[in-house]
């Protein structure tokens, strides 16, 4: 093993060792990665710098870090200090990110900083240098980045609009009963769009139309149940369970399935958008009716417009706007009644708002439950920490295949995340989180997809702080494992024998060779 002063005296000789970050979104030609890269290649040979890393995010918003893996591994191998490179260069402020706080941007790059490494903006008209000009020229330069943002998006948010007044639909599944329908500028009908499929030509619209014949059926039975029974929602859905039938998502309904088809406009045939918002990748919203956009007669109603008004004034009169005291006395008394909540048992019970009332309310279920003396039985931070491991692992899953298509590999995904290389051998992904015992100790919890019977299993240990890769074990189908692991640092030669740094010897196992480079 090489010494850390024979490392360290390889980085100092020759040109300066760099790596360089590229990103580009949905944006201009000119911040396509070849551009940046063209330009960044030509400020390294002006500086006598070796560029012998790439870090890319491609398709990426640059509004926060989550999704970005080049750059998160970026930071990562500086923290770590596996980076062997002196300075990092970047096409210009906006391509390390249009943060909405100027401080996050500054952040990242301050962690390069504390690791000697230096962050250059090849296209900016100052110098990276830490004086008092280009310190004031860099933050103003984050800050027009993060307000393009913010421009950006009141603009599309008005196209947006004037496309709901003229009656087309704007992103999310159908629903049930309903199908996506394409049309060309003209309201030509072009095809039926299956679930996630999108339209391909800018000028294309989308409407909604009405879907098969049983499905409308349901949908209307619904509603005269509901109107002229009368039936409850819950009611409804056991009715609907009982015959066997499934919502659009192949699951079985429940009383919030059935509300949201009572409730929503789109059956009555009106479009309405802006129901939620989640601008800028911030917290999630719920809207007020006056703030909705609205046009009456878009679609082909299913039901009759006043049948939909008729269930929805239903809904609304066993509404009536409740106290703070008098949400937590009617979650006292469910708890009493069935000795425990939850936001599915507070949604299912008729005589209770829903879960989000006490999410707006109160600033979240958890604080609600601690205002009635209620502990749950799980902690609820668990909700969050899976949330967030769903992410990343979805993010680290779309980083491997990347990989794995650079090194010319053949991929098709199966269900449940199960990819096949080559069509010759399966791999799934699993990510364990780290633990901390009373003991101070970290343990691993990896919990293998033996359903799914990959040929390989890549188990992604994080760190102790969750947030990047600490290792990878690669386990392969004939090695006899149980459906749970529980690793600790160290693992004998067992288990530790398939443990990696990183995925170079996977990536090998997909790497392609032509005949001709066969020795």
């Amino acid at each position: 093993m090489r010494s850390v002063r024979e490392s360290a005296s390889e980085k100092t000789a020759g040109p300066a060792r760099a790596a360089q970050y590229v990103r580009m979104s949905t944006e201009h030609q000119q911040y396509s990665t070849e551009n940046q890269m063209d330009a960044m290649g030509r400020y390294a040979d002006g500086r006598k710098m070796q560029i012998v890393r790439t870090y890319s995010d491609e398709a990426r918003s640059g509004l926060n870090i989550e999704g970005r893996n080049g750059l998160r591994d970026l930071i990562r191998d500086v923290e770590t200090g596996r980076a062997d490179y002196t300075d990092v260069l970047v096409y210009d402020v906006s391509r390390w990110g249009r943060f909405q706080d100027v401080d996050e941007s500054a952040y990242y790059e301050y962690i390069c900083k504390r690791a000697n490494v230096r962050v250059h903006y090849c296209a900016e008209q100052f110098e990276n240098d830490g004086s008092l000009s280009s310190t004031l020229l860099k933050t103003i330069k984050r800050t027009m980045a993060g307000e393009y943002s913010r421009e950006l998006s009141v603009k599309v948010f008005a196209g947006q609009c004037r496309l709901i007044e003229h009656g087309f639909r704007q992103g999310g599944p159908a629903g049930y009963g309903l199908r996506r329908q394409l049309v060309d500028r003209d309201r030509n009908p072009k095809e039926i769009l299956a679930r996630g499929i999108h339209k391909s030509i800018q000028t294309d619209r989308v409407i909604l139309v009405p879907g098969p014949e049983a499905e409308l059926q349901v949908v209307r039975q619904i509603y005269d149940r509901f109107t002229q029974g009368p039936s409850t929602e819950r009611e409804i859905a056991a009715w609907l369970n009982g015959r066997g039938l499934v919502t659009d998502l192949g699951r079985p309904w429940t009383r919030g399935t059935v509300h949201q088809i009572l409730t929503n406009p789109k059956y009555g045939g009106a479009n309405v958008y802006n129901r939620r918002s989640f601008k800028l990748k911030r917290k999630r919203v719920v809207n007020p009716p006056e703030m909705w956009i609205r046009c009456d007669d878009a679609f082909t109603p299913i039901v009759p417009v006043e049948q939909f008004k008729q269930a929805l004034a239903i809904i609304e009169s066993r509404h009536t706007h409740l106290t703070d005291e008098q949400l937590l006395e009617r979650l006292r008394s469910l708890l009493a009644r069935i000795g425990e909540v939850s936001g599915v048992t507070i949604d299912e019970a008729e005589d209770m708002p829903s879960s989000a009332v006490y999410q707006r309310r109160f600033g979240g279920l958890a604080r609600a439950y601690a205002m009635i003396g209620y502990t749950p039985l799980r902690d609820l931070r668990y909700i969050e920490i899976n949330r967030a491991m769903r992410e990343y692992h979805k993010d680290q899953c779309s980083r491997i295949m990347k990989e794995l298509k650079n090194q010319g590999a053949e991929l098709c995904e199966g269900k449940n995340g199960l990819v096949e290389v080559n069509q010759e051998f399966t791999a799934s992904v699993v990510i364990s989180r780290c633990r901390e015992t009373l003991t101070g100790r970290h343990r691993w919890l990896i919990r293998l997809e033996n359903t799914l019977d990959p040929d390989i299993t890549i188990a992604a240990r994080l760190t102790p702080t969750n947030e990047n890769i600490l290792d990878y074990y690669i386990f392969p189908k004939i090695e006899t494992l149980t459906a749970q692991l529980r690793l600790a640092g160290e693992n004998g030669i067992r288990l530790d024998s398939y443990r990696f740094d990183n995925l170079d010897f996977f990536l090998s196992m997909a790497r392609r060779t032509s005949i001709e480079e066969i020795p």
